[in-house]
C-alpha cells in the first residue's frame, strides 16, 4: 500500500481493514496454525491448495523472495500462477502496513556475502552510528543505537508538544533509552525495570557516562555538529532515576502512580521527595515493551490524567494474554478485559478474531531478513527440512513427543543429516544409535524446496498478523476518543519490530509536531479527546 494512502484512512476504513485481515487469516487458518517442523509428520503439503503445488515446487529460493515475499507488482514469470495464489499474495501485501520509513531502506555499500545491511548512519562504521555521540554508543549495539536515536528524537518532540519535561520509560532494561533522553535531550527520566541486575547495570552506566562528560568538559574538546552530543557544561545534569518495579498489567493506573512516587535508589543522587509529585504530567515510553506491557501502557495512558503522551514499540506478541487464555481471566470488576489482545471492542466483536500462540509468534518473525537469506540461496535454508525430517524420527522413537526443543550445534545445516539427527536425538535423551529407513529419509530430504516454500506461505502473512495486533491497539485508542499514529520508525532490515504507536492528549493535530521523517509512516489519525 502506498505510504500516502496510510494517512488518508478514516476510522471506519481502519475498522474495515481489521475485519478484512481477520477474514483472510480465518480463510487460511489450516495453513497458518501449523508448524513447519511437522511438514512430513503431519503431511502439511496437502494443506496447500493442489493448484499451487506445481508453481511453488518450481520456484527457486531467490524467486520465492522476489515473487512472493517482496512487495510491489508481481513481475512476469515463465509459469502462469493460479489466480487463487495471486490473490493470496495480493491480499497479504495490501492488508499489511508498509514497514518502510520515509526514503525506504538504506543498504550499506557492497560488502562480503552475508554482510548485514543497515541505515545510512552506519555506512562509515558498521558498529557506530555517525549521528550519535560516542557517549551513547558505549555498551550499546548498533541496532539499539539506531533505535534510541530515532525514538529519542520522537519522544522529545512529544514532550515539547505536551509541555512535559518528565518521561517514564517502562521496561527500561540497562537504561540506554533513559540515559539518552536524560543526557542527550535534558529530560527528567524515571526508568521502571523488574530486573534488579539490569537496574544495577543502568546505574553503573549512568555513572560512567557522567564521569566521561566531566572529563570531556575539563578538556574542552571541539564540538562535533554531526552528532547528537550531550551538554558537558551544564552543572545541573540530572541522572535518570531507576526504579526496580513490576508493572502489573492487570492493576489500575493508580497503582502505577504509586510505584512512580516511591523513592529510587539512594545511590543515584536523586532529588529526594521532590523528584516526583502526584499530578505531575509526563510522557510514557517503552522500547520493545514485551507481551502485555505495551497494552498495559496504552491503558494507563487512556485512563490516567497525568499521562499526556505515549510512544510504544512492542514486541514478543506471543507472550501477550488473549481472551481465549484460561490462565489470564479479566480482573474482578474491571471495565476492560485487561488482555493484550484484543484490546478494542471492534476487533473483539469480529467472528474468528482469535490469534492462537502460533500466529502471534509468527508475527514476530523478520520477513526482510529471511527474504535476503532466500536470495543468497545458502545451505542454511535446509535447516527447516533437517528439523522436519528429525521430527518424524523422534515420533517413531517416542510417539508422545511433539515438537520438542532440539538445541544442536551452530551451523548444524553444514553437517551430514545423519550427524545432525544423532546429535539431536542425544540431546533429547533418545537412542542416538537408532536405525531408520535411509531411502525414506533421503526422499524427505529431497523435498527441501517444498519445505521452504511452505514456510514462505506462512511468513508472507507475518506482517499481516502484526498489522492486526497493532491496528487493534489503534482502534482501542480511537474508541476512547484519542488521536494516534502508527509509524514505521526504524529500518525494518535492521530492527524488525519497527512500528511505534504514538498518542497524545493535545488540542491540535498530532501530526503537526511530527517531523518529515516520523510523519511519513503509516499514520492513523483521529479526533483529539475533549
Amino acid at each position: 500500500m502506498p505510504l500516502a494512502e496510510c494517512h488518508q484512512r478514516t476510522f471506519e476504513q481502519q475498522k474495515q481493514r481489521a475485519a478484512d485481515i481477520v477474514r483472510l487469516l480465518s480463510t487460511y487458518s489450516h495453513v497458518l496454525d501449523s508448524y513447519v517442523i511437522e511438514f512430513f509428520s503431519e503431511n502439511l503439503w496437502e494443506k496447500v491448495p493442489r493448484s499451487w503445488h506445481m508453481t511453488l515446487s518450481n520456484l527457486t529460493t531467490s524467486q520465492l523472495s522476489t515473487l512472493l515475499l517482496e512487495q510491489g507488482p508481481c513481475v512476469r514469470h515463465e509459469s502462469v500462477w493460479p489466480l487463487s495464489l495471486l490473490a493470496y499474495r495480493a491480499a497479504a501485501h495490501a492488508l499489511a502496513f508498509s514497514r518502510q520509513p520515509r526514503g525506504g531502506p538504506s543498504p550499506l555499500p557492497a560488502a562480503a556475502p552475508g554482510a548485514e545491511c543497515g541505515p545510512e548512519e552506519f555506512r562509515a562504521n558498521r558498529s557506530q552510528s555517525s549521528r550519535l555521540s560516542h557517549h551513547f554508543r558505549r555498551h550499546v549495539k548498533p541496532k539499539k543505537q539506531h533505535e534510541i536515536r530515532r525514538l529519542g528524537a520522537l519522544v522529545k518532540k512529544l514532550c515539547d508538544a505536551t509541555g512535559c519535561e518528565r518521561v517514564v520509560d517502562v521496561g527500561s532494561g540497562q537504561g540506554h533509552l533513559s540515559r539518552y533522553l536524560a543526557f542527550g535531550h535534558g529530560l527528567r527520566l524515571t526508568g521502571v525495570e523488574a530486573g534488579k541486575e539490569l537496574v544495577a547495570t543502568a546505574i553503573e552506566f549512568d555513572r560512567q557516562l557522567l564521569l566521561s562528560l566531566r572529563k570531556e568538559a575539563a578538556r574542552k574538546p571541539k564540538s562535533d555538529d554531526s552528532q547528537e552530543t550531550p551538554s558537558t557544561g551544564d552543572p545541573c545534569i540530572r541522572l535518570p532515576r531507576h526504579l526496580v518495579g513490576w508493572v502489573d498489567t492487570t492493576a489500575p493506573w493508580e497503582d502505577f502512580l504509586q510505584l512512580l512516587e516511591s523513592e529510587g535508589s539512594p545511590e543515584q543522587g536523586g532529588e529526594g521527595s521532590g523528584w516526583w509529585r502526584r499530578g505531575d504530567p509526563f510522557v510514557l515510553t517503552g522500547l520493545h515493551a514485551c507481551g502485555d506491557l505495551g497494552p498495559a501502557a496504552l491503558r494507563h495512558f487512556a485512563h490516567c490524567p497525568s499521562i499526556l503522551g505515549i510512544t510504544a514499540v512492542s514486541c514478543c506478541y506471543m507472550k501477550a494474554t488473549t481472551a481465549a487464555d484460561p490462565a489470564a481471566p479479566p480482573p474482578a470488576g474491571a471495565s476492560e478485559s485487561g488482555h493484550g489482545y484484543p484490546m478494542s471492542s471492534w476487533v473483539r466483536g469480529l467472528p474468528g478474531h482469535g490469534l492462537p500462540y502460533k500466529l502471534r509468534e509468527l508475527a514476530c518473525h523478520a520477513i526482510e531478513d529471511y527474504a535476503e537469506r532466500l536470495k543468497g540461496e545458502g545451505a542454511g535454508l535446509r535447516v527447516h527440512c533437517y528439523r522436519a525430517v528429525l521430527e518424524t524420527i523422534i515420533r517413531q522413537l517416542d510417539s508422545s513427543l511433539r515438537r520438542p526443543g532440539v538445541q544442536t550445534t551452530k551451523k548444524a545445516h553444514l553437517l551430514p543429516f545423519e550427524d545432525y539427527a544423532r546429535a539431536g536425538l542425544q540431546k533429547l535423551g533418545l537412542d542416538s544409535g537408532a536405525q531408520w529407513d535411509t531411502s525414506v529419509v533421503q526422499s524427505m530430504l529431497a523435498q527441501e524446496g517444498k519445505v521452504v516454500a511452505y514456510y514462505c506461505l506462512n511468513l508472507l502473512l507475518a506482517p499481516v498478523i502484526e498489522s492486526l495486533i497493532l491496528l487493534d491497539r489503534v482502534i482501542y485508542l480511537k474508541e476512547q476518543g484519542f488521536q494516534c499514529e502508527l509509524l514505521p520508525l526504524f529500518d525494518p532490515a535492521f530492527s524488525p519490530r519497527n512500528f511505534v504507536l504514538v498518542a497524545a492528549k493535545v488540542a491540535g493535530q498530532l501530526s503537526d509536531f511530527l517531523g518529515p521523517e516520523e510523519g511519513s509512516g503509516c499514520a492513523d489519525r483521529g479526533a483529539a479527546r475533549p
